[in-house]
């Protein structure tokens, strides 16, 4: 039965703690315990002669939410599945396209708990459907007909929205959220993403009046904490940066193409999303104009203007259907640029790269060998294959420049180390100074062996003049 006339209120209980009291109305219903925490006696006690209004007006209760029938808001009928793809169609618009696969992969995890019946299709094709149809407003009227009937299904068996307001079955949808498959917690950082999009979703629910209130910002939970430091092990060292440079330009038949894009993120600490959308006219090198590059000139600074970034984000996520988004600068506002040096080094290999395989100033810099923008997956499958080559194999099987994005980090420490006043940095990297010096200020391989020996001579010189003292 959805309601009940079995109604019990109990006196409020008060507890006095050194800083602070509560005061908290138990009531019952179909032997089912209730209860709501207030601040003060006042609130306590009008929320109390409530209910006992109701119960002896001969009211009926909601079995699922313990509450007078009268005082269920909005539109109770509405589901789970019709609020979340409303919520999805809410923020569409607005979201990135990285942005739009994490709602997605949020709102799937909290599914499960929102079930009113068990499901007989497999579980992993009900979260595909979920995932990749359902909280896609592009393609959800696309969906082949094998998740069209799941989609059909869930939108017959999912709870309504207002049944969150039994704070043991919003508990359920938060343990949800931030748990991976098999029941174990997931990654701080995904746990704090998706639970910040449920907040956000069940934040729309109150503002549609399906809930009173946000009722996981009132669980107590506790966020796992972030180093927000990136792990020292990943930062190379200049050897070790041009020994795996090196080893790029030997990979066939990629690997010529790539060496200027990965010199890009290691010399100029460039993000790959940045560096896969530079373009000629971006460049401002020495020696080179509109039509030719000039003859050597070595030692030369240059500079590079970015003016966008292109993060992967897979096809169906992006409004023109392409794999990589298109998006400002991060941190910036939209058409906002930034310069960044463009050392020596990093001038050599963009000239030799426009001098073998040239582009007109509006082209990209880099592409794949069938003259395509440049993939993910091609340069993260060269860069794989450079660190086998040019590491030792405990090396690569370490996390020593793991990933592409590694040599951004060792970029920025290598330039905090060189002695670069972090505000300059930061103004190159594209964030705030603090975000500088709690992520990127890593010391180098050896500069450890550095730190001592200076030491060493510190301590050395103390006992030198000790000795000379009367």
């Amino acid at each position: 039965m959805d309601t009940t006339y079995d109604v019990r209120v109990y006196k409020t209980e008060v507890y006095r703690g050194k800083r602070t009291s509560s005061h908290t109305v138990r009531w019952k219903t179909a032997q089912r315990a209730w209860r709501r925490t207030f601040r003060n006696a006042a609130q306590a006690d009008v929320f109390r002669a409530e209910l006992l209004a109701a119960a002896r007006k001969g009211e009926a209760f909601k079995v699922a939410t313990g509450e007078p029938v009268s005082w269920q808001r909005g539109d109770p009928g509405m589901t789970w599945y019709e609020f979340t793809c409303a919520y999805v169609d809410m923020k569409w618009k607005v979201a990135s396209a990285k942005y739009r696969r994490a709602i997605a992969q949020a709102l799937t995890s909290a599914a499960p708990p929102m079930l009113a019946a068990a499901s007989q299709h497999d579980s992993r094709d009900l979260r595909s459907a979920l995932a990749n149809w359902a909280y896609n407003t592009r393609h959800r009227d696309q969906a082949p007909e094998d998740a069209a009937d799941i989609l059909s299904w869930l939108r017959d068996n999912t709870r309504p929205v207002s049944d969150l307001v039994d704070a043991a079955l919003s508990r359920r949808v938060l343990e949800a959220v931030t748990s991976r498959l098999d029941g174990t917690r997931a990654a701080p950082t995904s746990v704090r993403r998706n639970r910040a999009v449920l907040i956000n979703a069940l934040d729309y629910a109150v503002e549609l009046s399906l809930l009173d209130k946000n009722p996981v910002k009132h669980l107590k939970w506790r966020a796992p904490k972030l180093t927000g430091e990136v792990d020292r092990r990943v930062v190379i060292n200049p050897a070790q940066a041009r020994a795996l440079l090196t080893a790029v330009r030997a990979q066939r038949p990629s690997g010529p193409r790539l060496v200027a894009f990965f010199g890009v993120l290691y010399y100029s600490g460039l993000r790959p999303e940045e560096a896969v959308c530079l373009r000629r006219r971006d460049l401002l090198l020495p020696g080179i104009d509109d039509n030719q590059v000039t003859g050597a000139l070595s030692g030369q600074w240059g500079e590079l203007h970015l003016r966008a970034a292109r993060p992967d984000a897979g096809k169906q996520w992006t409004d023109d259907g392409s794999g990589r988004d298109k998006r400002g600068l991060k941190h910036r506002a939209e058409g906002e640029s930034r310069r960044v040096p463009c050392p020596p080094p990093l001038t050599e290999l963009l000239r030799e790269h426009l001098a073998e395989f040239g582009c007109q100033s509006t082209d990209l810099l880099f592409r794949g060998t069938q003259g395509r923008p440049l993939a993910t997956v091609t340069y993260r499958r060269v860069w794989d294959r450079a660190r086998q080559s040019a590491l030792t194999r405990e090396e690569y099987g370490s996390l020593l420049a793991l990933r592409p994005y590694d040599l951004r980090h060792a970029c920025l420490s290598t330039w905090l180390n060189a002695g670069v006043a972090p505000t300059q940095v930061a103004e190159w990297a594209g964030h705030s100074v603090e975000v500088l010096l709690r992520v990127y200020a890593k010391r180098l391989e050896g500069q450890d062996e550095i730190a001592r020996c200076r030491i060493t001579i510190a301590l050395a010189v103390g006992d030198e003049r000790a000795s000379r003292s009367p």
